[in-house]
C-alpha cells in the first residue's frame, strides 16, 4: 500500500474502499472482505445509510484502530453550524467509534450558501480532536476559494468524480497549488464506458492486468487518492492488486489524452438536493 501525507501531516492509504450505494446489511460483509484483503481506508457517508454496517465490520475484524482510516460525510440536509455538530455525533454513534479520521462536507449546495458555516463546524470538531482531518467533496474552484478566504483550516482533501474521461485538470492544478489532495470517486465510471475503452483494453493486455487495474494504477501514478467500490469479493481483491506493476510514461500520456470532460454524476454548482 502507498500512503499519502496530507497537508496537516496525517497519512492515509492512497487506495481506499468506498461503500456508496451499498445497502447497510451488505456493507458489513463487503467491508469485512475489504479489511481482510488489506484495505485500511474505508469511505462512507450519512446519506449512504450504511454507517452502522461499516461500524459492525470494523468491530468484527478487530484491527487496531490506529491502523484504520475512516471517512464519513455531513449530508446536505444537515448544513449549518449546530446541525453539522449534531450530525457528526449521530454518525459517530452509528459507526460505533470514538473519532473519525476524516470528515467531509458532501456537497457545497451554493444555492443555500451554508457551506462556509458548515465548514466552521468541521473546524471546531478538528480543534476538539474529534476528527483527525477535515475536507470537502464536490467543491469547484469558486467554493474552495471561499473556504480558503473565510476559514482557518485548509481542507486536506477535495473528493470529486475523477476518471480518465473526466480529468478535471484545472481543478487538480488549483488543489495542488493549495496542498489539497484530490480524491477520486467513481474512478471506474461505475463500471461504464471507460472499462470498455479500446486503449484501456490494449494496455490491460499489454501489462497482463484487467482494465480496472490499469485505470486504478493510472489514478495512483497521477497522485490522486482513489476509492473504488465493489461488493463482489473477487473484484475487491482485484482492485487492490495494483502495486506490483507500473505504467510507463508513454502509456500515462496516452491515458491523459482520453479526457472528454464526461461527467456521470451531478454538477457541484447545480446539485441542491436535501
Amino acid at each position: 500500500m502507498i500512503h499519502i501525507t496530507l497537508n496537516n501531516g496525517l497519512t492515509m492509504p492512497q487506495l481506499g474502499f468506498g461503500v456508496w450505494k451499498v445497502p447497510d446489511e451488505e456493507a458489513t460483509p463487503a467491508v469485512e472482505k475489504a479489511l481482510e484483503t488489506g484495505y485500511r481506508s474505508i469511505d462512507t457517508a450519512k446519506v449512504y445509510g450504511n454507517e452502522v454496517g461499516v461500524g459492525k465490520a470494523i468491530a468484527k475484524r478487530n484491527i487496531p484502530r490506529e491502523e484504520l482510516f475512516i471517512t464519513t460525510k455531513v449530508w446536505n440536509a444537515d448544513h449549518g453550524y449546530e446541525n453539522t455538530l449534531k450530525a457528526f455525533d449521530a454518525s459517530l454513534e452509528r459507526l460505533g467509534l470514538d473519532y473519525v479520521d476524516l470528515y467531509l462536507i458532501h456537497w457545497p449546495m451554493p444555492k443555500f450558501d451554508q457551506y462556509v458555516e458548515t465548514y466552521r463546524a468541521l473546524e471546531k470538531l478538528y480543534a476538539d480532536g474529534r476528527v483527525k482531518a477535515i475536507g470537502v467533496c464536490n467543491f469547484d474552484i469558486e467554493h474552495l476559494e471561499r473556504i480558503l478566504k473565510e476559514c482557518d483550516v485548509v481542507p486536506v482533501i477535495n473528493q470529486v468524480e475523477y476518471h480518465p474521461y473526466l480529468q478535471q485538470k484545472e481543478l487538480k492544478e488549483f488543489c495542488d497549488q493549495h496542498q489539497i489532495k484530490l480524491e477520486a470517486y467513481s474512478p471506474l465510471m461505475n463500471g461504464r464506458d471507460i472499462l470498455h475503452d479500446e486503449l484501456i483494453k490494449e494496455l490491460a493486455e499489454q501489462y497482463g492486468k484487467t482494465p480496472a487495474q490499469i485505470i486504478l494504477r493510472w489514478h495512483l501514478q497521477s497522485g490522486v487518492i482513489v476509492i473504488p467500490k465493489s461488493v463482489t469479493p473477487s473484484r475487491i481483491e482485484e482492485n487492490i492488486n495494483v502495486f506490483d506493476f507500473e505504467l510507463n510514461e508513454s502509456d500515462m500520456g496516452k491515458i491523459a489524452e482520453l479526457d472528454k470532460n464526461l461527467r456521470i454524476n451531478n454538477k457541484p454548482s447545480e446539485f441542491h438536493n436535501k
